[in-house]
């Protein structure tokens, strides 16, 4: 191969990468993670087609694990952020700490260093909220609500309050557990999520 031929293929190649598909990390629990559905039927694949029908030249990675808590998250966010260099993450963790009654405390510490380790990335956080069943007690769900408003404000990141909005009132929604929504749910969660994302991937890189 001359010279000129290797120069032309290594900008060819420097190129392609150069532009290759930002990602979007959603890090999330077993909402996000398609707990008892088919991997095509959660939302952040959902998610992906609805990128790809709009010719949106975006990744979807879901990096979700079922039963995670904040402190699971915490301990796993270095590795991710290395490996995908995320433009975007959508921070979805804090259910299993609210359902387990865990400290908010240190639900509010953990979250609080996953969102400086993201913007310290260089990525931008959408935080991903959700609702308590109210048998928990008034007190410790309305603590639990307000800890992620508390830190959307703090950081000025977006917020979308409730990932299950439009759902989690409708128990013929949910699966047998009462917990995880059903397939024909996930698109409903899927556009709560769209409305907020949308604006931070309009945003620059």
């Amino acid at each position: 191969m001359g010279f000129n031929k290797f120069l032309l293929l290594l900008c060819f190649v420097v190129s392609g990468t150069a532009h290759a598909a930002p990602a979007i990390l959603v890090f999330g629990d077993s909402l996000s993670a398609g707990y008892g559905l088919a991997a095509h039927q959660a939302w952040p694949d959902l998610l992906q087609q609805r990128l790809d029908a709009g010719q949106r030249k975006w990744q979807v990675v879901n990096a979700s694990i079922s039963g995670e808590t904040s402190a699971g998250g915490l301990s796993r966010l270095p590795a991710a952020l290395a490996q995908y260099k995320p433009a975007v993450v959508i921070l979805a963790l804090g259910a299993n700490d609210g359902l387990r009654g865990l400290p908010l405390a240190a639900m509010h510490d953990n979250l609080n260093s996953m969102i400086l380790q993201i913007r310290q990335s260089g990525a931008r956080t959408l935080l991903v909220g959700v609702r308590l069943p109210p048998n928990y007690g008034i007190a410790y769900t309305e603590k639990f609500q307000q800890t992620f408003a508390d830190l959307a404000q703090q950081h000025h990141v977006a917020l979308l309050p409730s990932l299950l909005a439009g759902v989690e009132s409708r128990p013929e929604l949910f699966q047998a557990d009462g917990l995880h929504p059903i397939a024909s749910a996930e698109n409903q969660v899927m556009e709560n999520v769209w409305k907020v994302l949308l604006p931070l991937l309009a945003a620059k890189h």
